[in-house]
């Protein structure tokens, strides 16, 4: 949450498509020239000559580019491979307006449900995942901003990961001061923590749709 969905939030907001995509390797930049698309780099392997990746601040600082291809081994693989499912990017940025964009469509019911999927993170230079303070903040803020518009029969793990969210007193602070947010801090992306706990900052609502993440809030 503090890099996939927030960088997709960060981009839709300014126009730009955003391609998830599960490998960072050769085959990315096929898929980037395939697509038309700039292709985004590893947070620490940014440079003018390249200057997306997966750090919400450097995507902010880099020149507008209609189509990016933004890989990353947790939440755009995930978004990649599903097949059959309407999938919007949520975070602690949008999470207003990605619940106002579902209940819109009709979603949360029991008819029409909806899985909130934290896709978690890795212990540094291992495939091993690690809890993630932040995912769990960022499902609790769109399980209570559906619930709070009407979404109905939502699930124990739902109802809770909505009721610690907001009955926790400082949101941001307590994520800044997690292991994820400490350990970008620490490797100099502190403005990344900062621009992730933003709540509620950005009005759209990226969805994915022919294969690339675009805002989807006025339809």
């Amino acid at each position: 949450m503090l890099s996939f969905t927030t960088s997709v939030s960060v981009a839709t907001v300014a126009g730009t498509a955003v391609f998830p995509y599960r490998w960072r390797d050769a085959s990315a930049r096929e898929f980037a020239e395939a697509n038309g698309a700039a292709l985004a780099v590893g947070r620490r392997e940014a440079e003018a000559a390249r200057p997306w990746s997966l750090s919400p601040a450097a995507i902010r600082r880099a020149p507008f580019t209609e189509r990016l291809v933004l890989p990353s081994p947790n939440g755009s693989a995930i978004a990649a491979t599903v097949d059959g499912g309407t999938v919007a990017a949520g975070c602690l940025r949008n999470y207003g307006a990605v619940a106002d964009w579902l209940i819109a469509q009709g979603w949360g019911t029991p008819e029409q449900p909806i899985a909130i999927v934290a896709a978690g993170e890795q212990w540094p230079g291992s495939e091993a995942l690690r809890p993630a303070l932040e995912d769990w903040f960022g499902a609790g803020a769109l399980a209570a901003a559906l619930l709070d518009r009407g979404a109905t029969a939502a699930s124990p793990e739902a109802q809770s990961a909505a009721t610690t969210f907001a009955a926790t007193p400082d949101v941001p602070a307590l994520i800044a001061s997690s292991a994820s947010g400490r350990e970008l801090a620490a490797i100099g992306f502190a403005d990344d923590v900062a621009i992730a706990i933003d709540l509620d900052a950005d009005t759209t609502a990226p969805v994915l749709t022919d294969g690339a993440f675009t805002d989807r809030s006025g339809s």
